[in-house]
């Protein structure tokens, strides 16, 4: 009979130990499971916001053909076909034909920075999320030469600062702010005169020709010149006029009107054009439309 109790004892005990184990390893499996489904649901999130990050960044860029480089930051392209005026979003350099403005200082070595940079590989536009025009009509863009940003690289070299921020159009403005801190901490070019950039744009006329400040002659600005004499080192310094704009001043102070038959007559008496102020100035010989005739 004892014999027979500690059988069934026996045997009660295995099938307890059986049951724990079995459920001890139920539970390690539905641990797993939920590690599996928790992993998997993490590693989902991660590419989803991953494949999100992407897209945002991703550039949708068009190709278009250039006509005509026109200032610092302004071009004129083809564009499906048609032509098109260029405004580059988020930044301003110097003026140099504005019409009854002066050619500002830098803005001769920023229109003829950005004619090397858009005149020298495959041009590409980028569109905001925003208004695609001004209200002149000019379309807004990024603008690209093999891939690169011409706004940064002008931004970079201080022929161009940040202005003209408007949401929704600022994918890269804070790209853009980092751009124009470097140069400024570097005083290049625009930034080589306290005082000439402002946050409604630039400071003054050209009085003496000015040279765009590159990073290896930045350094140098500190050091004192010598005084100007007679010779011919003075001669380097001669004053540059806006020989358009004086022009029209002239002209226009005279209270004349004047008529040519086609640029190639007017630029006999004005080499550089004129500007729509000007009294000789026609909408015909303006075929940019930019309020600035046969200009070169």
């Amino acid at each position: 009979m004892k014999k027979w109790l500690l059988g069934v004892g026996a045997l009660t005990l295995s099938l307890s130990l059986t049951a724990c184990g079995s459920t001890t390893t139920s539970e390690k499996n539905t641990e797993s499971s939920q590690q599996t489904v928790e992993k998997h649901s993490n590693e989902t999130s991660k590419s989803n916001s991953n494949s999100a990050k992407s897209t945002e960044n991703k550039k949708n860029l068009v190709d278009v053909t250039l006509e005509k480089s026109i200032d610092g930051d302004t071009i004129k392209v083809k564009f499906k076909g048609k032509s098109e005026t260029v405004r580059y979003l988020l930044v301003d350099t110097p003026e140099t034909k504005k019409p009854n403005s002066c050619v500002q200082p830098y803005g001769e070595d920023a229109s003829k920075r950005n004619k090397e940079l858009v005149s020298n590989g495959k041009l590409q536009l980028e569109f905001d999320k925003g208004d695609q025009r001004d209200k002149y009509g000019r379309m807004l863009a990024y603008v690209y030469v093999d891939g690169k940003s011409v706004q940064e690289t002008l931004l970079k070299e201080g022929l161009a600062r940040v202005a003209y921020v408007y949401e929704p159009n600022t994918k890269y403005i804070d790209q853009f702010e980092k751009d124009e801190q470097q140069a400024k901490t570097e005083k290049l070019s625009i930034w080589s005169k306290n005082g000439y950039v402002t946050d409604k744009g630039f400071n003054g006329c050209v009085k003496q020709k000015t040279t765009a400040v590159k990073k290896d002659t930045a350094s140098k600005q500190s050091t004192s010149q010598p005084s100007a004499s007679k010779d011919s080192t003075a001669s380097s310094a001669e004053t540059v006029n806006d020989t358009a704009g004086a022009q029209a001043s002239s002209a226009t102070s005279s209270g004349g009107s004047e008529s040519f038959a086609n640029c190639t007559e007017l630029r006999k008496k004005y080499p550089n054009g004129v500007p729509s102020s000007h009294p000789a100035y026609q909408s015909k010989m303006d075929r940019d439309h930019d309020n600035y005739a046969c200009e070169r």
